[in-house]
């Protein structure tokens, strides 16, 4: 069996560090990963309190209660939990840092789109390095939740992330992106955590783990002030 790497673990929830390749909940050919972390763990049930795509890894939190649960819920309601995730890309950038705010528009085949609508708005910050010739590390911090926010920003950007298929980016071993790190407050206890990918010749390289060692933590950095969309 697949051992999944717990992260962090409180008596209401855990965190653990997804794999790539790995959907949360079972598929017709795969188990998911919340039915593998229940049988790792011996527990007969634990509750999604967000997601994370089939080809993102990392941070993933999993409540152990219906009641933590909805504890989380409201957190995340109330934009209490910030995510932070790394990218990388292939291609030239727009800008490279700044915000990406759009409407998010579903068009085909599970295929979403960034647009001027002021429905389903999504909102990204970022900032990006470059790394070894052709490549940029992004760090981003999504202020909405939405269906493929990141991937679809970074479409926009005209920066699709490496790997990403669905989104026309170039072929990679891995879709290049991973959720890298979260803080919030539980119950008077306040969280931090950072976990960098361990998956992806991109992500292992040696530049790129000298430039993740020598980032602050992402909530240190000097993100611009924005108001977030009703």
């Amino acid at each position: 069996m697949l051992l999944i790497e717990i992260v962090f673990e409180h008596r209401d929830f855990i965190v653990i560090n997804k794999p790539p390749f790995i959907a949360v909940q079972n598929e017709v050919d795969q188990s998911g990963i919340l039915p593998l972390v229940c049988e790792q763990l011996g527990v007969a049930k634990l509750w999604l309190v967000h997601r994370l795509d089939k080809v993102t890894s990392g941070l993933l939190i999993l409540a152990k209660s219906e009641q933590a649960a909805a504890e989380f819920g409201r957190l995340f309601e109330a934009h209490l939990v910030q995510k932070y995730y790394l990218a990388i890309s292939n291609k030239k950038p727009k800008k490279k840092q700044g915000t990406v705010s759009g409407g998010m528009k579903k068009v085909r085949d599970g295929l979403w789109i960034l647009d001027s609508s002021q429905t389903q708005r999504a909102t990204t910050q970022f900032f990006s390095y470059g790394i070894t010739t052709g490549l940029r590390l992004f760090v981003l911090k999504p202020l909405t939740g939405k269906t493929h926010q990141i991937r679809v920003m970074m479409k926009s950007l005209g920066s699709p992330i490496l790997g990403d298929e669905l989104y026309k980016a170039d072929c990679a071993d891995r879709t290049y992106l991973h959720a890298y790190a979260l803080k919030f407050n539980y119950q008077q206890q306040e969280i931090e955590l950072v976990c960098s990918p361990q998956t992806g010749e991109a992500f292992n390289d040696a530049t790129t783990q000298n430039l993740l060692a020598s980032l602050t933590k992402p909530w240190d950095l000097v993100w611009p002030a924005h108001k977030l969309p009703r």
